[in-house]
């Protein structure tokens, strides 16, 4: 069964300031389970010096594209010095907003869902399988607006069509 939980974008200062500590800890749990995924699908599907593109599908089988991509950008991101991943994939972490969530001491307690169990350039290598895999999926998909209006059989409204909508006084 997939996990649903949604992905919390705030620190667990943040959380407990405003009450979320349960989201949060969720999310947190959610990470981990998603890293542990990552590195055992690495781990299962790596042989004759090739990772099987079954691996990301093996992931997806629990976690949808957003977690796993906040866990890997987490990953490249603490690893940002290791030359095994690649200098595409370093540009495009920076792209995924992954929250600072440092601990009273200071600690990061985003450490804790790094992709740490198998060798960096197989877990840039997952990476760049699921990015690939991602993009026909984030084509395909059609905007909200265009489903409206095409459920509606109309064309998107304009300013002007508002104010002439708007009831007299």
């Amino acid at each position: 069964m997939k996990d649903t939980t949604p992905i919390y974008f705030h620190s667990a200062t943040y959380a407990h300031e405003h009450g979320e500590l349960d989201q949060y800890h969720a999310s947190h749990k959610a990470n981990v389970a998603c890293r542990e995924a990552i590195e055992q699908a690495i781990a299962d599907n790596y042989r004759d010096n090739r990772l099987d593109p079954a691996c990301v599908q093996q992931v997806l089988q629990q976690f949808d594209y957003g977690r796993i991509f906040y866990v890997l950008a987490n990953t490249v991101r603490q690893k940002d010095h290791d030359g095994r991943i690649s200098r595409d994939n370093k540009a495009w972490a920076q792209t995924v907003p992954v929250c600072e969530d440092k601990d009273g001491f200071g600690y990061d307690q985003s450490v804790y869902f790094v992709v740490d169990r198998c060798n960096p350039g197989l877990t840039d290598l997952f990476l760049s399988q699921a990015r690939r895999e991602c993009a026909p999926a984030q084509e395909q998909k059609p905007s909200v607006r265009d489903s409206l209006n095409k459920n509606a059989g109309q064309p998107a409204h304009s300013d002007r069509t508002k104010a002439k909508k708007e009831p007299e006084r």
